[in-house]
């Protein structure tokens, strides 16, 4: 019962994982810069993601631009897209690749058929995470050179937004559910998966029921 529960805990929190790469991925915040200018009235919030940029001005209106053109992007955006699309097929993949190996359901066959599909989900999970993180490391390393450099005006400098955040705690997310996945597939402990079930066996044929008996001969 225990290890039911464990594999429902590792489900759901892969499946928030899941959610947290599609939402950081599309998001458009991944840089955030404040631009007050002469007062608060004037204020401008400037947002940079993976696919647009957006201002947001003070009175309320948000202007978005999509990023068109891949070429003309910066070589961490370019990685980033890349990676965090990456993250989300693996995840997903994941995350039904390990739904076949969960106790509770009877999808999937039997014992070894189950441990062999919680181990390729939880693998998918673990490589989703790592996948994730690497973009979310990368941007954070960027904002931080950038905001610690002295040449750079201080109305340029940004700081990391809540796409970036929710990027950390999905890779947080899919990396534990993966590596409880990953247990439960090299498990061997016969608590953990429900044994088959045992052939009774056939009874003995009485050697007294043969049709011919010896002293028959004599």
């Amino acid at each position: 019962m225990a290890s039911v529960c464990l594999q429902l805990l590792a489900f759901v929190l892969a499946f928030c994982g899941v959610s947290g790469v599609l939402a950081a991925t599309l998001l458009p915040n991944w840089m955030v810069n404040l631009d007050t200018g002469s007062s608060v009235i004037t204020a401008i919030v400037q947002l940079q993601g993976l696919w647009m940029d957006c201002t947001c001005y003070s009175t309320g209106m948000l202007s978005c631009t999509l990023k068109f053109s891949v070429l003309s992007l910066p070589a961490h955006v370019q990685a980033a897209r890349a990676a965090m699309v990456l993250a989300c097929v693996l995840a997903a993949s994941g995350l039904c690749t390990s739904t076949v190996g969960l106790q509770c359901i009877r999808l999937g066959g039997g014992r070894e058929s189950k441990s062999h599909a919680s181990f390729a989900g939880g693998l998918c999970l673990v490589t989703a995470g790592i996948s994730g993180l690497v973009p979310a490391v990368w941007y954070t390393r960027e904002i931080i050179a950038n905001f610690l450099d002295l040449t750079v005006p201080e109305s340029n400098k940004q700081e990391p937004g809540g796409a970036v955040y929710i990027g950390f705690m999905a890779a947080l997310l899919l990396l534990v559910s993966g590596t409880i996945f990953c247990t439960f597939g090299l498990k061997k402990d016969p608590e953990a998966w429900p044994p088959p079930p045992k052939q009774q066996p056939r009874p003995a044929k009485p050697e007294g029921s043969s049709a011919y008996h010896l002293k028959d001969y004599v």
